[in-house]
């Protein structure tokens, strides 16, 4: 064989090699999950599984109807048919994503009995919010209809915007985090990554009627909290500040440290918006601003105040 000709090649001892990988694994730098070995869903599994969802969403747009006459229209009862097929198998798939990916965030190994369980009660309660999460996307998207002079029509914005993209999939990540999910709702949320440039941590809290125009390069942090008709534009980072440790030196997790966002902001193109601050209401926040300080409501701040204010605390 061509391994055991290239080990008499080079005097390479594989079975040293692979114990030394042992005693890492098990001994030395051990980081693996201590219960059963239970792989992960790939990529293309959880992609298949978004894309269902997304048919089940929005049929007329990504769905294909079969029709015994092309020129006749789907009947509403067709529809429901469609999507229930669909929702069907997308709920059946994520069942058995929740199986495998919900040991990673247990503190301690779970009998598997218990992992079922909890996979059940997530499927349930996801599949019960999809129409609230469904009329969430629908303002997202009558929003970036309203707020980009360049957009021709619903189906532009949902099938080719990649802001659209990212939004509807933090939409289905942040219920799943929020059901307990975190792990799958962290894969979705790199995917989306992935295809779009657009950075959404499904813990953060947006409200409805979000624009993201452009998109690319946006971070959007864990703690961060955006209200009602919010819009950015590409590179905004909604990020943290600081990472506070503990006395061990290790971050502490779970602080509220992004920003919040008020009702009706606009954020445009580069701006850095940093730490536990707040923007307030109607504010308009310019491009390639840097700010780490709350704004109050119907603010105007532009690259040139905020260079002055340094200046004047400097002098």
């Amino acid at each position: 064989m061509a391994g055991d000709a290239l080990s008499a090649d080079a005097d390479l001892d594989i079975g040293a090699v692979v114990a030394g990988l042992r005693e890492s694994r098990d001994v030395l730098h051990n980081v693996r999950y201590r219960g059963p070995v239970r792989p992960p869903p790939s990529r293309a599994a959880i992609e298949e599984m978004l894309g269902q969802f997304a048919r089940a969403l929005f049929p007329a747009h990504y769905g294909q109807l079969e029709r015994r006459d092309p020129a006749m229209p789907p009947t509403p009862e067709m529809i429901d048919d469609y999507v229930g097929t669909v929702l069907e198998q997308a709920l059946a798939a994520l069942h058995d994503h929740l199986r495998r990916t919900l040991p990673f965030t247990d503190a301690e190994p779970r009998p598997q009995a218990d992992i079922d369980r909890r996979a059940r009660s997530i499927v349930r309660h996801f599949a019960e919010g999809l129409p609230v999460i469904r009329g969430l996307l629908v303002s997202d998207l009558r929003a970036a209809y309203a707020g980009d002079p360049a957009a021709t029509g619903y189906p532009e914005i949902l099938l080719v915007y990649p802001g659209m993209t990212a939004v509807m999939h933090y939409r289905l990540a942040h219920a799943l985090n929020r059901l307990g999910a975190r792990f799958l709702a962290r894969q979705i949320s790199e995917i989306a990554h992935s295809l779009t440039g657009i950075d959404i941590h499904p813990g953060a809290e947006i409200a409805g009627s979000f624009f993201i125009d452009h998109g690319t390069g946006v971070v959007i942090g864990e703690t961060a909290v955006i209200g009602e008709r919010v819009r950015l534009y590409q590179a905004v980072t909604l990020g943290a500040r600081s990472f506070p440790a503990d006395e061990t030196g290790s971050l502490i997790k779970g602080r509220l440290r992004h920003p919040i966002v008020e009702d009706d902001v606009v954020i445009y193109a580069g701006a850095t918006i940093l730490g536990r601050i707040t923007i307030g209401r109607g504010s308009t926040i310019g491009g390639s601003v840097w700010l780490t300080q709350s704004v109050p409501p119907q603010s105007q701040i532009t690259q040139a105040q905020t260079r002055e204010e340094r200046y004047d605390r400097q002098g």
